[in-house]
């Protein structure tokens, strides 16, 4: 669902709406609500639109949740990072405890 919320939660959201509102007002409050989504989603999608454009070749698969600095480094560093990886160190020889023997 939408910001991960349940059925239980909208259930609960739409009585406490019903009570603070009235059942007079709830239609068109819900109504509001609901442009006021499109709204946003809208001004969302325009917004990483225009960033992708402005930002030019190479990221045209940008996405907003890629926008957090560290995930933004680790996604266009990536590449960098795998061509020298680490070199893998051997693993110390097994001990023996000799108050088990």
């Amino acid at each position: 669902m939408f910001f991960d919320i349940g059925a239980g939660e909208i259930l609960g959201l739409a009585i406490v709406g019903m009570i603070l509102l009235g059942p007079e007002r709830m239609p068109k409050a819900a109504a509001d609500a609901a442009r006021w989504v499109k709204k946003m989603r809208t001004l969302t999608q325009t917004a990483t639109a225009e960033l992708r454009e402005n930002l030019g070749p190479g990221f045209e698969n940008l996405q907003p949740a890629d926008l957090h600095p560290k995930t933004f480094m680790k996604k266009q560093l990536g590449d960098l990072l795998d061509e020298n990886p680490k070199p893998k160190t051997a693993r110390p020889a097994a001990k023996i405890d000799p108050d088990l023997i």
